[in-house]
């Protein structure tokens, strides 16, 4: 997993609430068997009209929003299905975090686990900054891991977390800065499981090859 430390990008504003994952990546576009190429299915039933035009009135079809690294939405953000293609979708597109009030659960731990940083910040900063993303098209904004802060050119800090539980949030933190997924975390701990597996071996259980 790539790590996560910083990111400074162009904001793309979703004024939306409860955007769920099959608006993210619809459906009917999950039969690829790779994690890449979803990038230009991202939120396809509102960027694009019935004939497959690009839809004007949507957000991502402005030229000055087609580089956002950055996206800022409402509440509930990815609820419904579990699916993971949200996550790559969004990665793909080249979106690297997303602020909102909150997220759906299954979501939210997709996120953290293929290293996409979810900003949790309260509904007023998040409106704050969806009006000045509205007011300045090509407004930008640095999410810092390091320093746990949202901020802009125009002098504003905001402090963020990306879980309520202290607990949670430092552990999350600690594996988007290194880039441990589930995997990269087994693996640090390599040398206790050869040495488990040598023991086991001694002692008559031999695992299979």
């Amino acid at each position: 997993m790539e790590p996560f430390v910083n990111v400074t990008g162009v904001v793309l504003p979703l004024e939306r609430a409860n955007v769920d994952t099959d608006q993210i990546c619809p459906a009917q576009f999950l039969k690829r068997i790779e994690r890449t190429g979803f990038g230009q299915f991202l939120f396809h039933s509102w960027r694009f009209l019935p004939d497959g035009s690009p839809n004007p009135d949507f957000v991502l079809n402005h030229p000055v929003y087609r580089q956002a690294t950055v996206l800022v939405a409402r509440r509930n953000f990815g609820s419904g299905s579990s699916r993971e293609h949200a996550v790559w979708a969004l990665q793909d597109y080249g979106i690297r975090a997303v602020i909102a009030p909150s997220y759906a659960e299954i979501f939210h731990k997709n996120a953290f686990e293929n290293g996409l940083c979810p900003v949790l910040l309260p509904e007023e900063q998040v409106e704050t900054l969806l009006d000045r993303a509205k007011e300045r098209p090509g407004y930008q904004l640095t999410v810092d891991l390091e320093q746990c802060l949202v901020t802009d050119n125009l002098g504003l800090k905001l402090p963020f977390v990306m879980h309520t539980d202290p607990e949670t949030h430092a552990f999350r933190r600690h594996c988007l800065l290194n880039g441990l997924d589930e995997i990269g975390l087994t693996l640090q701990q390599e040398d206790k499981i050869a040495a488990f597996e040598q023991r086991r071996a001694k002692q008559g259980y031999l695992l299979p090859a």
